[in-house]
């Protein structure tokens, strides 16, 4: 049984408490070992047992937040707890998640922010730095995926078009050499193109990709994008498509 977003733990109904442990975590009752490894259970992505859903939040002795898991106040809440190596995996588990759900819709950010919570962890688990440094850079993490959901309303562009036009920005020389409100308008105008010529079955059709590449580079060339940078623009475009014509077809 796969779990979407880590806001639930489970008890298994044959009698064993999976989250026992951390039902008491103010307590110094368990060993860090046992722990470790309820944290481990908890996050586990799937559970085969039967099981009934229980509050994470409450195992873990946080009051459930009433906003987004990435709110100031639920990482305020998360960095004071006592037990720093289960703050720690909490936090990288939720981000896991988060990320997630976001390459659902957004290919770039969610890439971006999957390598930059890999190198935070790799360093954590090779001890290079420390729990509470962990917690710390995850916490700036979470502050970073904050802004990178509010970048499109600062910018004035929809959920839709704001994934386009961070496949547009990846490459830097291209922001520099046009400009964010060319970038704006060519993602608008991707937006409606793709809508438009994008068929259910394109993206396992090559000769439908074939003709929604072409749609791309043109849009690309009509604006003035960097030619050097056009290749790398329309792969990541036609990614970004893909990825937005699935949640589409939901609708």
């Amino acid at each position: 049984m796969a779990i979407g977003r880590v806001d639930r733990v489970f008890r298994d109904t044959q009698g064993g408490l999976i989250v026992d442990y951390l039902v008491k975590l103010s307590g110094e009752r368990k060993p860090q070992e046992v722990l470790d490894h309820a944290i481990r259970q908890l996050v586990s992505k799937a559970i085969t047992a039967e099981v009934e859903i229980i509050d994470v939040f409450t195992a873990a002795g946080i009051k459930r937040p009433d906003i987004s898991i990435l709110s100031d106040k639920f990482l305020a809440e998360v960095r004071g707890l006592k037990h720093k190596n289960v703050a720690a995996e909490l936090l990288a588990k939720l981000l896991k998640d988060e990320i997630k759900q976001r390459g659902q819709r957004n290919v770039v950010q969610s890439r971006a922010f999957s390598e930059m919570l890999q190198k935070t962890l790799t360093a954590y688990h090779n001890r290079a730095i420390a729990t509470q440094e962990v917690i710390d850079e995850l916490i700036q993490l979470a502050k970073e995926m904050q802004a990178a959901t509010k970048r499109g309303e600062d910018l004035g562009l929809n959920e839709d078009e704001i994934c386009f036009y961070d496949a547009l920005a990846q490459n830097e020389s291209a922001v520099q050499a046009m400009g964010n409100d060319e970038l704006k308008v060519i993602a608008a105008e991707l937006v409606t193109s793709v809508r438009q010529s994008a068929t259910i079955d394109w993206t396992v059709r090559e000769s439908a990709r074939a003709k929604i590449r072409v749609m791309v580079r043109r849009i690309l060339k009509k604006h003035g994008y960097p030619p050097d940078l056009q290749d790398e623009a329309t792969k990541l475009v036609l990614e970004q498509a893909e990825v937005l014509c699935a949640d589409w077809a939901q609708w």
